[in-house]
């Protein structure tokens, strides 16, 4: 069993740039797909990004596609969010969350989520 821990979140302008880290326990991280999700207050959990467990295969949500790009480091047992030109509508709590499948309906269902991290943009 994976268990994902998130870090990185915070408050910064809009504009700015924000990296986020999923670290995951366990020796079958490495072998797991990530994804990312969002939650804004009062709105439903939107997917934002996924990789698949070798990294060669990445989606993106519509909103953060051309902004954001998830990455890994096997060797850490860790996977990134670099979030860039960060606009107000990004302030979410972000949950990483792995899973067997890379499909958003598996990560839902299936996946083993983080606690979550605060990222606020402020305008």
């Amino acid at each position: 069993q994976v268990q994902p821990v998130e870090s990185g979140g915070g408050l910064v302008q809009a504009g700015d740039s924000l990296r986020l880290s999923c670290a995951g326990s366990g020796r079958t991280f490495s072998t797991y797909a990530v994804g990312w999700f969002r939650q804004a207050p009062g709105k439903e959990r939107e997917f934002v990004a996924a990789i698949s467990w070798s990294g060669g295969s990445t989606y993106y949500g519509k909103s953060v596609e051309g902004r954001f790009t998830i990455s890994r480091d096997t060797a850490k047992n860790t996977v990134y969010l670099q979030m860039n030109s960060l606009k107000p509508e990004d302030t979410a709590v972000y949950y990483c969350v792995a899973c067997a499948r890379i499909e958003v309906r598996q990560f839902i269902d299936f996946g083993s989520w983080g606690q979550g991290t605060q990222v606020t943009v402020s305008s």
